[in-house]
């Protein structure tokens, strides 16, 4: 069955809002030349990476979903876009942190078994994970971001994925380390909007609508997990044909999921209650 459009989803772990208007020159060019649309979108609570992956993928909070913190893990119950997508016959594909393979195809996390597969009758289709085992303050344990990015190019040209995943901890891991104000985080960020940059292009030739955000916010103390502005808002930027509401509103991540099965038409489950801001 063919679905109604093909879409990325890229996920730049714990960028606040001021640091991606300010460093990411290629995504805001392509803002002023009408190429793409941004809006700010706040996390749930609490604005922990696990909680908001699953919540991002689910489209209910974490006191449904259950995963409350990053210790926390197991195979989430609820409706989410991998299972709802391969459902309606769309081809799926991660490249990702583990934690979404354990919290949407299998728990836990077998290093030699789930590190790399490729299951079409799964719910993640064709998965490239990474585990960051080893991460501390002094050695952040990430590839490279240009590797997993032409790692899910590769996904788009070899399988002719629907929908695919991208997410990567390095802007995360930096911020944890220095915080958000300063000379290493200036450089990281123009890094990554460079890496980024030289892809967009051929997946949008490729036919793909992109979305390109983060999981939460983040301190210029290098923190994230609690209820403030730094902590859980970010920016959401969109190149596609979709029409989205004015540019001051404020979205909220919940809207993500059923936003996603949106523009793949796919039905939404009961379980997404929050409103699609893309037609």
């Amino acid at each position: 069955m063919a679905l109604k459009s093909k879409l990325l989803l890229i996920i730049l772990d714990g960028v606040p809002w001021r640091n991606w208007r300010r460093l990411f020159g290629n995504l805001e060019g392509w803002v002023q030349s009408g190429e793409a649309q941004v809006w700010k979108m706040r996390s749930v609570l609490p604005s922990t990476s696990a909680c908001c992956y699953a919540s991002i993928h689910t489209g209910v909070s974490p006191q449904v979903h259950g995963i409350c913190s990053n210790e926390e893990r197991f195979r989430v119950k609820q409706p989410d876009l991998f299972s709802e997508i391969s459902k309606a016959g769309g081809k799926t594909g991660a490249v990702t942190h583990s934690y979404w393979s354990e919290f949407f195809n299998r728990f836990p996390f077998d290093l030699v078994r789930d590190m790399e597969y490729d299951e079409p009758g799964g719910p993640i289709a064709h998965g490239r994970f990474h585990t960051m085992t080893g991460y501390n303050a002094r050695n952040q344990m990430t590839p490279s971001d240009v590797d997993l990015f032409a790692t899910l190019t590769m996904l788009t040209e070899r399988f002719s994925i629907d929908y695919g995943i991208l997410h990567t901890c390095t802007l995360d891991s930096m911020g944890h380390r220095f915080g958000h104000d300063c000379i290493e985080m200036d450089h990281a960020c123009y890094a990554m909007d460079g890496m980024l940059a030289a892809f967009l292009p051929r997946w949008r030739e490729a036919g793909y609508e992109v979305i390109v955000t983060a999981d939460h916010g983040q301190t210029d103390r290098g923190h994230h997990g609690g209820h403030e502005a730094d902590q859980q808002d970010f920016a959401l930027y969109y190149f596609g044909a979709g029409k989205g509401p004015d540019e001051n509103v404020l979205l909220g991540q919940l809207q993500l999921a059923p936003t996603v099965l949106r523009r793949l038409g796919v039905a939404v489950p009961a379980t997404m209650k929050a409103k699609p801001f893309l037609e």
